[in-house]
């Protein structure tokens, strides 16, 4: 899992770290913060389903690993506000190879962002035949199945990344946006099949082209 080269992106390879971010609350929580700005523990709540006291605790734990940090007070000050520190956060292979702890709060981590962009896919898909055409048209799902060594792999995920960096919420933080825009999401997967003999897909299985 990788994020952007650009300032502000975090690097994470602290498994304690990772941990923190493995729970679904504190994931939406620092998204909330990174792509519409500093919010109280009130505002975090209405996007998490959970009481402003728990997200103030989720608040302090995200403070505690260096991905939140207390915003100017707004008005006479009573609410907390929180901000992100970082834009965006991910993580790579560390050169001195990978710990088993470090492997397991990775895949931990890995479940929960792929269970929450599931989540929110399936909540798009539910609602999508309220979306103007110009929306849904807009809308691109596919899926192929590539042909590629490592660094081809590498290669195709850095171009792409390259390309969706102007769009990032976070990056467009104060600035104008165009009239109309709305929070969208980018969900990309690029990964080796694993051995068949070893869980991998069989003949034909899940390998399907389609864009719909």
């Amino acid at each position: 899992m990788t994020t952007s080269k650009a300032e502000g992106y975090r690097q994470v390879n602290d498994a304690g770290v990772l941990r923190a971010l493995a729970h679904p609350a504190r994931l939406a929580i620092l998204s909330r913060l990174q792509t519409e700005g500093p919010a109280t523990a009130t505002e975090c709540a209405q996007i998490t389903g959970l009481s402003p006291s728990a997200c103030s605790y989720h608040l302090r734990t995200l403070a505690k690993n260096g991905l939140v940090e207390e915003a100017p007070p707004r008005g006479d000050g009573r609410e907390r506000v929180w901000r992100a520190l970082q834009r965006g956060w991910g993580f790579n292979e560390p050169e001195d190879g990978i710990t088993p702890e470090l492997f397991e709060a990775q895949r931990a981590v890995i479940d929960t962002v792929l269970a929450d962009a599931a989540q929110r896919l399936n909540a798009y898909l539910a609602q999508s035949d309220r979306e103007s055409h110009e929306w849904r048209a807009a809308a691109w799902l596919t899926h192929a199945t590539l042909l590629v060594d490592a660094e081809e792999l590498r290669a195709l995920a850095e171009r792409i990344n390259e390309l969706i960096i102007p769009y990032r919420a976070a990056e467009r933080a104060g600035e104008d946006a165009p009239t109309g825009a709305r929070l969208a999401e980018f969900q990309l997967r690029l990964f080796p099949w694993a051995p068949r003999d070893q869980g991998g897909p069989g003949s034909g299985s899940a390998g399907s082209d389609s864009t719909l």
